[in-house]
């Protein structure tokens, strides 16, 4: 069955219905309720200014199969690849493409050798992917198998051996510098992120919600957990290198060369770096040492901190992360084209776009406005962690900032204590059973 345009007419690929661009169209409707034109169920596949937005999975399918006078559009081919696995597994799809190929040539003009000759290849083509599809399953399962079982492996440090360690400073004093490594290793993380992967997040969520853990799920979102525990580390990384120092004067440079760090990778548009940056100087055992910061020019901190305010639903870095996504759009240089946003707030908003609107209208058919605003997030995401990092590699400070060791939570709180004594009664009972439960374990 050729795919048809509005009123049925077999289209060209520039006269599509599909649109070329990502269209915005979420609105009420798109929240499982039935616009008056789509109660019948019988308009299949449904149209709306021109871009199709709802259809059965059937049809849905037929239109990403190519005629002799229809193709199309890439953003539709995208989209449906991307939400189809919600409906349908891969090679379930695969083989239903393949049955339209081969019936378009049975009821096609061409000699029925030459169209032996292309049902033959479909079918090889066919059997190659699927045998492709399941090895890739096949390695998810083995790279499962062998992945390390994560342990706290957080290093407890005594203070008595501080003077004999090494600090970030020594690795690298220039904060521009380090920003650039960060952003190395941000974008290398997110290179290993697949379309595929942040679909799977639905699933994954879903299941925390439900507090029921999924192994396959587990398996499937393992790129995206790793982009969240090096989050973890930066954060742990900033306050250990910070609250292990026992000298105020040394610490107060510490703390200023971080805010230096976080306002390159601002500048750089690495906000996920600059989030972890603030969120590790936040924590409460840096935050309670009042003494160190009253030594801090604050100025610079606090705009930093502006840009991350949660509130208005993180209203200033949204507008942050828009100003570098249109820098990133008129580009001439890879320089300026870095847009790494703060991840967990940008799979949180996939993850509850696709919460608060249903996959299905109430006549059964798929909601497809819904999954093209999704595509078009993730498309964006995609092309930018296509951009190749433009900075020399150290591998010396990479190193350190992925292998130096960083103190649990309570280790931090241990040291802030030992650099800023307790202020009142509640802090001192926290110091002395600290120091007793540390120094048993060590």
């Amino acid at each position: 069955m050729a795919a048809k345009g509005p009123g049925g007419a077999t289209t060209m690929q520039e006269t599509m219905p599909q649109t070329s661009i990502f269209p915005s169209m979420l609105g009420t409707s798109c929240s499982g309720h039935v616009q008056p034109d789509m109660e019948d169920k019988c308009v299949d596949p449904v149209y709306q200014d021109g871009s199709l937005v709802s259809g059965s999975l059937e049809v849905l399918i037929e239109h990403l199969v190519p005629t002799v006078d229809y193709y199309p559009d890439r953003t539709y081919i995208f989209t449906f690849l991307l939400s189809s696995r919600v409906f349908i597994h891969p090679q379930e799809l695969l083989a239903k493409v393949g049955q339209i190929c081969t019936k378009q040539l049975e009821t096609g003009t061409e000699a029925d050798k030459e169209n032996s000759s292309v049902k033959k290849s479909i079918s090889q083509m066919t059997q190659s992917l699927i045998r492709n599809l399941s090895s890739h399953s096949q390695y998810q399962e083995a790279r499962e198998i062998i992945k390390p079982s994560v342990t706290d492996k957080q290093t407890i440090l005594k203070p008595k051996t501080q003077s004999s360690q090494k600090d970030i400073l020594s690795v690298c004093n220039d904060p521009c510098v380090l920003a650039q490594q960060l952003t190395h290793i941000e974008m290398e993380r997110l290179t290993h992120i697949t379309p595929e992967e942040l679909v799977h997040i639905f699933n994954h969520m879903d299941s925390m919600d439900n507090h029921k853990s999924c192994r396959s799920d587990i398996k499937k979102t393992c790129n995206l957990e790793a982009c969240d525990n090096w989050f973890n580390r930066l954060s742990s990384l900033v306050a250990t290198e910070i609250c292990r120092i026992g000298k105020k004067k040394q610490r107060t440079r510490m703390l200023e060369f971080f805010i230096d760090v976080a306002r390159e990778c601002f500048n750089i548009g690495n906000f996920n770096s600059l989030m972890a940056i603030i969120s590790g100087m936040n924590l409460s055992p840096v935050a309670r040492l009042k003494k160190t910061w009253s030594k801090v020019k604050k100025a610079k901190f606090e705009v930093l901190e502006n840009h991350m305010d949660p509130s208005s639903n993180f209203s200033h870095y949204r507008t942050a992360l828009q100003g570098a996504v249109q820098r990133s759009q008129t580009a001439h240089s890879n320089r300026e084209k870095i847009v790494i946003p703060v991840f967990n707030l940008f799979i949180k908003d996939i993850y509850f776009l696709n919460k608060i609107h249903a996959n299905r209208l109430a006549n059964g058919q798929i909601n497809f406005k819904k999954f093209w605003e999704i595509a078009k997030q993730i498309n964006e995401f995609m092309m930018w962690k296509q951009v190749e990092c433009p900075f020399e590699k150290d591998k010396k400070i990479k190193n350190y900032l992925l292998t130096a060791p960083v103190y649990t939570e309570e280790a931090l709180y241990l040291a802030s204590f030992e650099s800023e004594g307790p202020e009142n009664h509640m802090e001192k009972d926290s110091w002395k059973s600290l120091r007793a439960t540390l120094l048993n374990r060590a």
